[in-house]
């Protein structure tokens, strides 16, 4: 203990210095509380600005390209995507090995609908030719309207304003919708308005051939239908668009096989603005049979058109003021944070499945890396995110995962396991990762599944849905477990789990993961609870679910046996939690020492190098401490952050939230407050200059975990709601809410204070540090001192 104090105590400041200070990086976009705009294009920004600029509803996501489109030497990743449609190729693999995943999965670049050309006068309007003069593009967080506007002169001098406006409908999933104006300030005369329709889409990285074949066009004079099917995996996406102009002109469409064109012709004035706006519809056949799909679309486009734009606009701002009434945090006395914040909340609302058959990817909507794969990501920092102010989303993600439970059952046959097990990297369910050894080791997984259904349970007692789903997966993943390891007599016969990898990647293959173990045991805990609150409150349901799954008396028995005689590992010497068997001797290492250019290492150093130091990636130990607080004391959170954190890389945008949680909990305050720095401009301001790949959903998440777990303390252990908050020495004060048992409050935190009130529901109980609150119709506010000591 003494040398992991001296440690902390004495490389504080340096740690900070070499490893964490982002901040002191300049912005890329000017501070705003409710926008992220651009003042100033240039082509090197330009792919880094696709991914900031992204919209997307959760179920359609668009990259932030220009409607004109750019010159070929712009670096550029144009994306259109539906999440969860995705293409198939084989697995090439070097060399023979058996049982390993036959399949990529990728999220697929659909039709791109955003074409709009402008010609004044036959010249065409480029971002590269003429002047172009105040300029902005704007992203309205608010809103989630993405706006630019600018002032062009052409090569032969006409002058106009330009403004170009987009938003991806949050009112209806299925729609979009473009308006295009320009003012003639210098001239009168001829503006063509070009809109296009793309068929013949590619992706940009991993997909070794093109994924889409278009099967039909058809076109009327404003408006058109394109049909397209993936080659392998047999999914077709239908988009149809129809425009209005202002002043009406007439509009002559055409068709190619694989593109429509639409040309709106306009003898302008100047001082007189004309404007085209575009509706766009589109669907799959995962929810449209494919044989329905072009109608289907062509009749809600039509639909939306008859509506009008000002409508569609209308009806999507009021669901995100709906969504920001319930999900804003406010930070008092830092713009930057503040911003930083509310994007991040608004690209996790545009990247997240809400349909029960889709999920989010690690990149959400923003961007082909990760190929649109769902991880652990979403149980363990997007759900948190969501639970408390959009539990119904959270539902929504629950459900997805009982939808792939049979391919689950399948990779556990493929695992010669029994039950359950989740797929490390998916779309579809099965495993996409041709790498076993970052992917089908992490056991984990089905562990995070089930801690997430136990925190839904949790906040909103929702037993229809354990009845109906949650416990056929809580009763799968631990038949998993309970086959999984073994009962070893070298460990005086306790429960062991060999040959996994825990939240830390560097270091697959390994015995008793500290973090694997003590949640598999909690998941052995939460089907043995499920049981019983299904044998005694549900008898009926419960029997045909026992019966449909074949389960016997004695699987339960040894469920609780595994659970009972778990091995926990603990190392007396040191007071710590080994992060498995070998860490505590495998090679030292002064990870500061590490020289700039070679983070991360798993892109620098051949991974036999990485394994055999004590050098962790992400969180792992730490994260257990998070999750399962309630089973560590603070001592020994201590012991283990104070041994930990100096051998962590943070190499994963993970990794710092979890830090900052346990820092803040620890009362290490200056730590807190600077990994949580880490977390929440990641991507605003492209630390790891890597935001042109797209965004990093789960490190966003972690922003919002940073202020509510982190500063505000709370926790849910026992089914009880608790906070231990302070203030960041840096704000005047901050403010978020909380829904929880039928209840929603909000929490205000002062340097000295805490208010909570009650804003819905009927009543509250609380814990503040040691103090009981309660809150009801006849006491709905309380204010209470900000205290240490319990």
């Amino acid at each position: 203990m003494k040398i992991a104090n001296y440690k902390m105590e004495n490389c504080l400041k340096e740690i900070f210095t070499m490893r964490i200070f982002h901040q002191n990086r300049p912005s890329i976009y000017p501070f705003d509380p409710w926008k992220v705009v651009e003042t100033e294009f240039k082509a090197a920004y330009n792919h880094r600005n696709e991914a900031i600029f992204s919209l997307g509803n959760g179920y359609m996501g668009l990259r932030g390209t220009f409607e004109e489109g750019l010159p070929a030497h712009v670096p550029s990743t144009p994306g259109t995507y539906i999440n969860g449609i995705y293409e198939t190729e084989p697995i090439i693999y070097g060399e023979y090995m058996a049982r390993q995943p036959a399949e990529y999965q990728s999220m697929i670049n659909i039709t791109d609908w955003k074409g709009l050309k402008i010609f004044v006068d036959s010249e065409e309007f480029s971002m590269f030719s003429g002047t172009v003069d105040d300029y902005s593009r704007t992203l309205d967080l608010k809103e989630g309207i993405l706006r630019r506007q600018l002032t062009w002169t052409s090569p032969k001098g006409r002058r106009v304003e330009i403004m170009f406006e987009r938003f991806i409908s949050h009112a209806n999933q299925h729609l979009a919708f473009m308006r295009c104006s320009v003012l003639p300030l210098n001239f009168s005369g001829a503006v063509v308005l070009r809109s296009h329709v793309n068929g013949a889409v590619t992706n940009y990285h991993h997909l070794r051939e093109p994924a889409l074949e278009v099967v039909s066009t058809t076109m009327t004079n404003e408006s058109g239908v394109l049909v397209s099917r993936t080659k392998n995996s047999k999914l077709a996406i239908g988009c149809a668009v129809t425009h209005q102009t202002s002043p009406a002109t007439s509009i002559m469409g055409s068709a190619s096989t694989k593109c429509l064109d639409f040309l709106a012709r306009f003898e302008a004035v100047e001082g007189q603005t004309i404007t085209m706006d575009k509706f766009i519809a589109v669907s799959s056949s995962r929810e449209t049979p494919e044989e329905q799909l072009g109608n289907f679309v062509q009749r809600l486009v039509i639909r939306s058109s008859q509506h009008g734009y000002d409508r569609g606009r209308k009806s999507h701002v009021e669901f995100l003021g709906s969504y920001w009434d319930d999900t804003d945090v406010v930070i008092e006395g830092d713009v930057a944070l503040q911003q930083g914040m509310r994007f991040n909340a608004l690209q996790l609302l545009q990247s997240t499945g809400r349909d029960g058959k889709t999920n989010i990817a690690a990149k959400g909507l923003s961007g082909e890396y990760y190929e649109g794969h769902y991880f652990w990501d979403t149980e363990t920092y997007i759900i948190p995110f969501f639970l408390y102010s959009q539990p119904s989303l959270v539902r929504k993600l629950l459900e997805y995962r009982y939808s792939i439970l049979e391919p689950a059952r399948q990779n556990a046959k493929r695992m010669r396991d029994q039950g359950a097990l989740y797929a490390w990297r998916t779309i579809n369910g099965h495993e996409a990762s041709g790498n076993f050894l970052g992917s089908t080791v992490q056991y984990h997984i089905n562990a995070a599944v089930a801690y997430a259904i136990h925190k839904y349970l949790e906040a909103t007692e929702d037993y229809d849905f354990l009845v109906e789903m949650g416990a056929e997966i809580l009763f799968e993943t631990a038949r998993c477990w309970a086959h999984r390891g073994a009962f070893l007599e070298s460990r005086g016969g306790q429960y062991c789990i060999n040959e996994v990898c825990g939240p830390d990647e560097y270091k697959p293959g390994v015995n008793n993961n500290c973090y694997t173990n003590y949640m598999a045991q909690f998941n052995l805990q939460l089907a043995l609870e499920a049981r019983d609150r299904l044998r005694n409150d549900y008898p009926e349901e419960y029997a045909k679910l026992v019966a449909r799954l074949d389960l016997q008396e004695d699987e339960f028995a040894l469920w609780q046996k595994c659970a009972d005689r778990m091995y926990l590992p603990f190392d007396e010497t040191l007071g710590i939690h080994p992060q498995d068997d070998s860490f505590l001797t495998k090679d030292p290492i002064d990870i500061d020492s590490i020289p700039p250019s070679e983070i991360p290492l798993v892109n620098n150093w051949h991974p036999l190098v990485i394994w055999r130091y004590q050098v962790i990636k992400q969180a792992d130990v730490i994260l257990l401490l998070f999750l399962l607080g309630d089973r560590f004391t603070l001592a020994e959170k201590k012991a283990d952050f104070d041994y930990y954190e100096p051998k962590t890389t943070h190499d994963s945008s993970l990794s710092p939230a979890i830090y900052s949680i346990i820092a803040a909990e620890l009362g290490y305050e200056e730590f807190a407050y600077n990994y949580f720095l880490q977390t929440v401009r990641l991507d605003l301001d492209d630390y790891n200059r890597n935001a042109w790949q797209g965004l990093h959903t789960a490190c966003m998440a972690g922003s919002w975990m940073g202020v509510v777990n982190g500063f505000a303390g709370m926790r849910t252990f026992g089914g009880e709601l608790s906070f231990k908050p302070f203030l960041p020495k840096q704000w005047k004060n901050y403010s978020f809410k909380i829904k929880f048992k039928g209840a929603q409050l909000n929490v205000r935190v002062e340097a000295d204070h805490t208010s909570y009130s009650l804003i819905g529901g009927t009543s509250c109980s609380l814990m503040h540090f040691s103090q009981p609150v309660t809150l009801s119709a006849e006491q709905t506010s309380v204010v209470v001192t900000n205290h240490v000591s319990d």
